[in-house]
């Protein structure tokens, strides 16, 4: 099962880029509910409450009991999170209502765990996926999919069909790869003929090409 969260914001009034950045200068970030074709609620959220819930969630997952005012708690999940390009500020937050009894799609992250055999034997361990597109109830979400994979050897994959969802459905194909364990690429050979000019090298006299059609001394340049 995926985590549980709340989070308390408020309703606010003032919309466009003036509004948003003057509810951002006094520590709060705007944001937006929507979900089965209601018409958005715009919400404002304290940044610092905000920052302390994703740093402990997975945000692709979990679902959050978001209270606007005094309302009763809405089941939702962080859709968008918009940050700016090379500061650290978060800009604006989309959350989406869900319903109870309705599927829904989201990703769930994959937690490879041990160290393979092959890994230990000079072997490397590529990571082709981190996560898998699932569907089902909003409460069976799970927080993550958790595989062990110590006993990988070089060669060996890991498919998406091996891992044991439990009841949920995954919409990607099974036969697509996790991970491999693959042997390193081996260092550059040199040519053989490379070989062979070097040992003429001492015996072959080179010859001087110049970028002039005369024969004049460079020194005269």
């Amino acid at each position: 099962m995926s985590e549980q969260a709340a989070l308390q914001v408020e309703t606010r009034h003032e919309t466009g880029k003036g509004a948003a950045r003057r509810i951002r200068a006094s520590g709060k970030i705007p944001g937006n509910v929507y979900g089965h074709g209601a018409q958005p609620m715009a919400v404002q959220a304290d940044e610092l409450q905000f920052r302390a819930l994703i740093s402990r969630i997975s945000t692709e997952n979990t679902l959050i009991d978001l209270k606007v005012g005094d309302e009763k708690p809405k089941a939702v999940l962080i859709r968008e999170i918009q940050r700016h390009p090379y500061r650290s500020v978060i800009l604006h937050v989309d959350f989406f209502e869900i319903t109870a009894g309705e599927r829904i799609r989201v990703a769930v992250p994959v937690r490879l765990e041990g160290n393979p055999i092959g890994v230990r034997n000079g072997g490397i361990l590529q990571v082709i996926r981190y996560e898998l597109e699932v569907e089902c109830l909003p409460r069976d979400i799970p927080s993550a999919f958790e595989v062990d994979i110590s006993e990988m050897q070089i060669g060996e994959s890991l498919h998406i069909g091996e891992i044991d969802t439990g009841d949920v459905t995954v919409i990607e194909e099974a036969d697509l790869t996790v991970c491999m364990v693959v042997m390193p690429k081996a260092a550059p050979v040199e040519e053989e003929e490379d070989e062979e000019v070097s040992e003429l090298e001492g015996d072959v006299e080179p010859e001087v090409i110049t970028a002039r059609g005369d024969d004049q001394d460079s020194e005269d340049d």
